[in-house]
């Protein structure tokens, strides 16, 4: 009984780390018997016009819900202010399922920052983002373009909570995040900001267009208390690690951070 009883528990938890969100009845239904009458299908929704689908980016997170994490957001007056929001901010599923929230990493006064996507498995069991495979991938692109993490950079996540089994996060996961996001951008001030992957930038740069598009280009992106802030998209290092020819392309944009930052400082 007691060995059943545990495998019924591993089964749950693997299920959990999947992210499966919903249950199957425990027994099959009894179809031998006529089946209940069905009530009336709701009206279908009236479509959307194409304009309406043509600026829809991302959906907004439930309104009570998404005005409180834009108050505490707002309210973060500095980065650990803002990492104790974060952390006693509720309104997540996300919270309950990870083991540690991943903040960030690196140096804040550097003038560059980097924003992924979310904490995988090593990220959530550290507590700090951009530590596992892919990680230590971006650390030597970057080191050999001169940019080391403990003085060149600062990086953090779209989500600071690992998503179940390293699934992409949602869309009203991002945009429920996103006011966390801008005011970590606004209280770094950074010069530059590159985002890693498709997921930060759709998000930062409000586009429809995938990575591939988007990236190998500065965009201006408007950030409370700095203005238009240049955004470089690039690819993700988990992806090149899938996709290894796509690290020309991403060569390319390292090569195009280092000119923009050179160009930059001070002659001597």
């Amino acid at each position: 009984m007691e060995q059943d009883r545990a495998a019924l528990l591993a089964a749950l938890a693997l299920q959990r780390d999947w992210g499966a969100d919903e249950a199957l009845d425990a027994a099959p239904p009894d179809r031998s018997r006529a089946p209940a009458p069905r009530a009336a299908p709701d009206p279908a929704p009236a479509a959307v016009p194409p304009a309406a689908r043509a600026t829809a980016v991302l959906p907004v997170a439930p309104a009570p819900v998404a005005a409180r994490a834009a108050a505490a957001a707002a309210a973060a007056d500095s980065l650990d202010a803002l990492r104790d929001a974060i952390a006693a901010f509720d309104g997540s599923a996300l919270r309950e399922t990870a083991t540690n929230l991943v903040f960030a990493d690196g140096a804040p006064g550097s003038g560059l920052m980097m924003i992924g996507e979310a904490p995988g498995a090593e990220e959530d069991r550290l507590g700090r983002p951009f530590v596992g495979q892919s990680g230590q991938l971006l650390d030597r692109m970057l080191a050999s373009v001169g940019l080391a993490r403990q003085a060149g950079f600062y990086i953090t996540n779209i989500l600071p909570w690992r998503p179940p089994g390293n699934r992409t996060p949602t869309d009203t996961e991002i945009a429920l995040f996103l006011p966390f996001v801008l005011r970590h951008i606004a209280l770094v001030r950074p010069r530059h900001v590159v985002l890693l992957g498709g997921v930060s930038a759709k998000a930062l740069l409000r586009a429809k267009d995938g990575i591939t598009k988007l990236r190998g280009r500065w965009h201006r992106v408007e950030v409370d208390g700095l203005g238009a802030l240049p955004m470089l998209a690039t690819l993700h290092p988990a992806y090149l690690l899938r996709t290894p020819a796509a690290k020309r392309d991403a060569w390319a944009d390292l090569l195009l951070l280092r000119r923009t930052i050179d160009a930059q400082l001070p002659q001597t």
